[in-house]
């Protein structure tokens, strides 16, 4: 593997009077090296980024180092004792007098027990240290998000001839998921949302044994993960046949999805996005029935930044890739969300998401 983010991590650390940083949590571990471990350490420093795991996963580190699988930097060094004292160990070996971590992420308790274990050095938070790195995706990113999205796309095809009166959302969820795993996906980028009737109100609504019913909503947003990257599609249906109303939301979903699409590209705000979408649906009617954001960025975690919100003034820069799902939600009767994944270009954005998204009556 040929990417080396940590060292364009070290620059920053350079630029603020640092000699290395530390990394607990797994998802910024798995993007400066490529290896997937919920325990551990990473250490990045001028010469390498140290990924110091215990006899879980040393064997598998090892085998993915010599099958070119971590980043070229990455070398694995096995937990010999205390997570603390492994640390010490390889920071003491490497004269490393000063150690920064991601205080957007590291708990209280963690860095006071960081402070205390080195009271020698110099000891500092910095804020999303991998944040803006993670937010323009490389072609290796690129290549895994679309792969998890061919798997969506495809599982959408299949639960088609799946969905039927009397089958439950749970199993439509179920199923949904068993053919991503059956496809090659990782597993599941969250829990999968599949709500009919009423439930489709609710935006994140939790799979029930309630059996479907004709000529209701029928939405489901799920996504499949691949090589450790999320993808994130929702889709409403409708089992049997709409009426003149629904209809009517369904379309003014779609053309406000639309409007936010076409406003999409590297230079904008996430508020200009938002608000292409949510002027449409209240200038339609529904005012306070869109109340979640217009979007958000995703990688390794679902929801990463920026996002297309009322709040949200960041730019968005060429190289992301991020959701762009309106909703209109009537509590009590229906709701219906339409979401797709685009990576956002200099001149509009690229659509990765090939599922229809005109109104299925099933």
């Amino acid at each position: 593997m040929s990417t080396i983010n940590g060292r364009n991590i070290y620059k920053k650390l350079e630029n603020e009077g640092y000699d290395a940083a530390v990394f607990f949590d797994e998802i910024n571990q798995r993007y400066l090296t490529g290896f997937h471990s919920t325990d551990g350490i990473v250490l990045v420093d001028e010469r390498e980024t140290a990924l110091i795991v215990d006899s879980r996963y040393y064997e598998a580190a090892v085998l993915a180092k010599s099958n070119g699988l971590l980043q070229e930097d990455v070398t694995p060094y096995l937990l010999s004792n205390r997570a603390m004292d492994s640390l010490i160990d390889h920071m003491e070996k490497k004269s490393i007098s000063s150690l920064a971590f991601d205080k957007t992420i590291l708990t209280v308790a963690q860095a006071e027990r960081l402070e205390r274990a080195l009271p020698k050095h110099k000891i500092g938070g910095l804020s999303d240290i991998c944040g803006t790195q993670r937010q323009i995706k490389s072609k290796a990113e690129i290549k895994s998000i679309k792969a998890a999205q061919e798997i969506t796309d495809a599982a959408f095809s299949h639960i088609l001839s799946f969905i039927r009166e009397g089958v439950t959302e749970t199993e439509v969820a179920a199923e949904l998921e068993y053919f991503c795993r059956r496809s090659g996906a990782d597993g599941m980028a969250f829990n999968t949302i599949a709500v009919s009737g009423a439930n489709s109100s609710l935006p994140h609504g939790v799979p029930s044994k309630i059996p479907l019913t004709k000529n209701s909503f029928f939405t489901m947003d799920y996504g499949a993960k691949y090589n450790g990257y999320c993808s994130d599609m929702t889709r409403t249906v409708v089992l049997g046949r709409a009426d003149s109303e629904m209809r009517h939301v369904y379309e003014t979903v779609l053309t406000a999805q639309r409007k936010s699409l076409e406003t999409v590209k590297s230079g904008v705000t996430g508020i200009e996005v938002d608000f292409a979408a949510r002027n449409y649906i209240y200038a339609s009617g529904y005012e306070g029935f869109f109340g979640h954001s217009t979007g958000h960025s995703l990688g390794l975690e679902i929801h990463e930044q920026p996002r297309f919100s009322t709040a949200s003034g960041e730019k968005v820069m060429a190289g992301a890739v991020m959701t762009v799902e309106p909703g209109i939600y009537l509590p009590g009767r229906y709701g219906v969300r339409i979401e797709d994944l685009v990576l956002i270009t200099k001149s509009g954005c690229k659509n990765f998401t090939r599922s229809s998204k005109e109104l299925i009556e099933l």
